[in-house]
């Protein structure tokens, strides 16, 4: 850590101490007083109160400052009171030296200027010893034990480990050691934990100001004790660190820079964007913010943006950023190629590639993913990657002012926002969404074009629906058809049209419309309920019942589609032969009284359900009200009971032994048997044997 101050004048040492001698009865008496920070502030400026002592002391340190990496962490001191010195990037570096001193004549009080406007004053040591830490009249430091050899310390910078600015490490000028994933580096191969015994003694409080013996605590000292928290993977608590010390000095570079890497750890890479930026404000050569911020560009997507920062004349350029940089360009320029050809199953490909070479926290990639997702009709998929977008609010100026295809980042995510919007049929959300694009970016041609194909989609699907209701559905057709010819990939639009034509009974054109809506959207029910219905109308009964058994998967508690089902299921056995003798579709749980009855009942077409049961039973007293409620749940299966006591011949010839037991007959055969099954179990299998 540097300590400000002019050089001051020779005097031996015992002459100094002789001074301090002096002075010291008078020390005591005016020793002042420290006042606590404020701790409700990000900022808490320190002052000083009680100020009133006048002894006149030396010192014997001398400052050096350097260039160091980004996020200073300074070496371990003796003396309670830092002066602090920002070299050009605003790092604070330590470097102390013996030289003779000089006498001085004049009588200042004990005090010390630290970075900014703050200050604080010093108790004198005990007689006969050299004080620790006091300040002499020019500002500077003297040690204990600095006349017994000469001590030299690098500071600890929070630096860039492997490459990944994004996240940081802590460096020690010197050799490196591995520590987690932080390069630690150190003049004498330290470990990582040892980067200041003052940070990490139990006498520091993160909460306060005030270190061991009451004593102020520095910037230095608070940004160290975030080092070591950032080095845990505590984040947040790194980041509170780090916002008390730019509370202490506001135009600190390395401290944005540190705050910086501790917001990339809690993920909110948007704000590490702004905090390098501001670093890199207060210090436009500040390299290692540079390479920061552009790392962070590259995870970002925006390889101009990181290109910038990356390449800084004079300065080492990372490689290995540099690599990931080209990689991810040449990707970016691949998909871009093949958007422009729609060739969409390429743009999907190299959007997954350029997130695997680093742009992982690119929304626009993914973005561009959900839209070529989107262009292959794999509609819900791409719904699915819109809500998994990485969130970058707020945007910074350089994120939402970076381009992507060619438009505005922002622009271009309402753009795909309301492509998608408009094929699942939220109209008045998809115009919402292309507004926000045109005003984003309004020069660029393809938002305006989609804007208005947006407008005019939703004014023929409205004009439309009006038509339907009134029941003029030849005019309602060709509404939906205007449509359809701005958007010709909309479900929505053929679904509605599919419904017109089922009212004019058009049907082959209504089953048409419908395999259209289900081409782009597989799992559309209206459209798969327009088409069942259809086919029942043109007694396709083989294609009715496949979709109803689609549509009882998806809605198994709809009794309608279990209706359909079932007559659907009754006309096909007529048309193929089959005999439907008293076949009925839902009522009551049938009880079952003698063995003819009971074999009557499971012969006939269809999924019978037989619940052998006892009456003095807990567990069937238990279950029955469940069964009557699975009778009303799946009308299309004939539920059965058969009390034991009651019918012995049919448990005697079905081999009842246990209760509650039920068995599963179709077309008269057994296919499955339950003994005592919970709830779920017994609906599951109803539920399987019902398709």
């Amino acid at each position: 850590m540097s300590h400000s101050g002019n050089p001051i004048g020779e005097v031996g040492l015992d002459s100094l101490t002789d001074q301090l001698r002096d002075s010291s009865c008078s020390l005591e008496a005016n020793k002042p007083d420290f006042r606590e920070l404020d701790l409700g502030s990000p900022v808490s400026p320190l002052r000083t109160r009680g100020l009133n002592t006048t002894t006149t002391t030396t010192t014997t340190t001398t400052t050096s400052s350097s260039s160091s990496s980004s996020g200073s962490a300074s070496g371990t001191r003796n003396g309670p009171h830092p002066v602090l010195k920002s070299n050009h990037s605003g790092e604070l570096s330590e470097t102390t030296s013996i030289r003779t001193p000089k006498p001085s004549s004049r009588s200042d009080p004990l005090i010390y200027s630290g970075s900014g406007s703050q200050s604080s004053v010093n108790s004198p040591a005990p007689m006969n010893v050299l004080p620790t830490g006091n300040i002499c009249p020019s500002g500077k430091i003297l040690k204990t034990g600095m006349g017994m050899g000469h001590r030299s310390s690098k500071s600890d910078v929070l630096g860039s480990g492997t490459g990944n600015y994004g996240h940081g490490s802590i460096m020690r000028g010197g050799g490196t050691v591995k520590c987690s994933n932080l390069d630690v580096s150190s003049s004498n191969s330290s470990t990582c934990s040892s980067i200041s015994s003052s940070s990490s003694s139990s006498s520091f409080s993160v909460r306060g100001n005030i270190g061991g013996g009451g004593r102020m605590l520095d910037p230095e000292e608070v940004k160290k004790a975030g080092n070591e928290m950032y080095k845990k993977g505590n984040f947040g608590e790194a980041l509170v660190l780090y916002d008390r010390a730019i509370g202490m000095v506001p135009g600190n570079a390395a401290y944005r820079s540190n705050r910086a890497a501790a917001l990339m750890g809690l993920g909110r890479v948007a704000e590490a964007v702004k905090e390098c930026e501001e670093a890199v404000r207060l210090d436009p050569n500040y390299w290692r913010a540079h390479q920061r911020l552009g790392s962070l560009f590259n995870r970002l997507g925006q390889v101009e943006n990181a290109r910038r920062h990356l390449y800084i004349p004079g300065h080492h350029t990372d490689h290995f950023e540099l690599q990931k940089l080209q990689l991810i360009e040449k990707h970016l320029n691949k998909c871009s190629d093949a958007r422009k050809v729609n060739d969409w199953r390429n743009a999907l490909r190299e959007a997954d590639a350029a997130i695997t070479a680093g742009a992982d926290y690119s929304p626009q990639l993914f973005i561009c993913r959900a839209e070529a997702l989107l262009k292959l009709h794999q509609l819900e998929d791409a719904e699915s990657c819109l809500s998994n977008i990485p969130k970058l609010e707020p945007y910074t100026n350089s994120c939402s002012q970076s381009k992507f295809f060619g438009m505005l980042s922002e622009a271009y995510s309402f753009l795909v926002r309301a492509q998608i919007e408009m094929a699942l049929g939220r109209f008045e959300n998809a115009l919402t969404a292309a507004e926000k694009a045109a005003h984003i970016d309004p020069r660029n041609v393809e938002v305006a074009v989609l804007l208005n194909n947006v407008r005019l989609v939703t004014r023929a699907r409205a004009r439309g629906n009006d038509l339907f209701k009134s029941e003029r559905f030849t005019e309602a057709c060709s509404a939906y058809g205007e449509g359809l010819r701005l958007d010709p990939s909309n479900s929505v639009l053929y679904c509605n049209r599919a419904a017109c034509w089922f009212k004019l009974g058009v049907w082959e054109r209504s089953i048409d419309d419908c395999n259209q809506a289900l081409r782009i959207q597989p799992n559309y029910t209206k459209a798969l309920l327009r088409r069942a219905a259809s086919n029942s109308k043109l007694e396709r009964w083989a294609d009715a019942v496949r979709d109803y058994e689609v549509l009882r998967k998806e809605l198994p508690d709809d009794n309608e589609v279990a209706e359909s089902l079932f007559h659907a299921q009754v006309a096909l056995k007529k048309s193929r032969g089959e005999e439907v003798y008293n076949m009925k579709f839902g009522g009551e749980v049938e009880e079952i009284l003698g063995l003819e009855q009971f074999r009557a009942a499971i012969s006939l077409p269809g999924v019978s359900v037989v619940h052998f049961k006892s009456s003095s039973n807990l567990h069937c007293k238990q279950i029955s009200p469940f069964v009557d409620a699975l009778c009303g749940r799946y009308p299309s299966i004939n539920f059965l009971k058969v009390d034991i006591g009651n019918s012995p011949a049919v448990a005697n010839a079905e081999n009842i032994r246990i209760v509650p037991t039920f068995k599963i007959y179709k077309n008269g055969s057994r296919v499955k048997e339950i003994v005592c099954p919970s709830h779920d179990m017994l609906e599951h299998s109803v539920r399987h044997y019902s398709f």
